[in-house]
């Protein structure tokens, strides 16, 4: 725990406005104590089956120690775009090397401080390696699984808020995707924020 607070208190990321267009490069630790929005990147992961993967974090880790998630991800390094950092998080935490696909970006009050969220979707078929320092347990749950969990007291607030802005578009998104169109309802990005390729980062805090 005291290393994931050192290492958050060195970590640099990008300092963005309401509109999400970067202002200035911070430490996570300022942006966190003086409410300054940064991004994050989240990924859900899908088995073949449509199964969603479903894990709850370590004691240890420095924030909602103990809680479940739906999805994976972590702040957005300086100069990485939301895909960029999708996907060396997914590589981190569960060991899996592909591209997600971006789905939707918004505004998150969050309950340590306010953010950027841009989540994103993948579908994996092949076996994965969880990070024993961030996941004490995971399990790929049916919708109705998931649906009932997320109800549940230890379920991250902010991943809780996420699930119920994805739900509110996925038949929108869902059906144009498949037909291989874009949602109407994703925002427009800039070059720096979305549409860069995956790859590049390092090592570094978790979400």
């Amino acid at each position: 725990m005291l290393s994931d607070i050192l290492w958050l208190m060195s970590e640099l990321v990008e300092r963005v406005d309401d509109r999400d267009e970067v202002l200035t490069v911070v430490s996570r630790s300022d942006a966190i104590r003086e409410g300054w929005l940064h991004r994050v990147a989240t990924i859900v992961c899908r088995d073949p089956e449509g199964r969603t993967l479903v894990h709850r974090r370590t004691e240890g880790t420095s924030r909602f120690p103990g809680h479940f998630n739906w999805m994976l991800g972590g702040a957005v390094e300086v100069a990485e775009t939301y895909e960029q950092a999708a996907a060396r998080e997914l590589e981190e935490e569960i060991g899996v090397r592909t591209c997600p696909r971006f789905v939707f970006k918004f505004r998150c009050t969050g309950t340590i401080s306010p953010y950027w969220l841009g989540l994103h979707e993948v579908v994996v078929d092949e076996p994965i390696k969880p990070d024993p320092e961030e996941i004490a347990w995971h399990d790929w749950l049916t919708e109705h699984e998931l649906n009932e969990l997320v109800r549940h007291d230890a379920f991250v607030p902010d991943a809780r808020e996420a699930f119920e802005r994805h739900s509110a578009i996925r038949p929108r998104t869902q059906s144009r995707v498949g037909s291989g169109q874009t949602p109407t309802d994703r925002p427009r990005e800039d070059a720096r924020g979305h549409g860069g390729q995956c790859g590049g980062g390092h090592d570094r805090e978790r979400w």
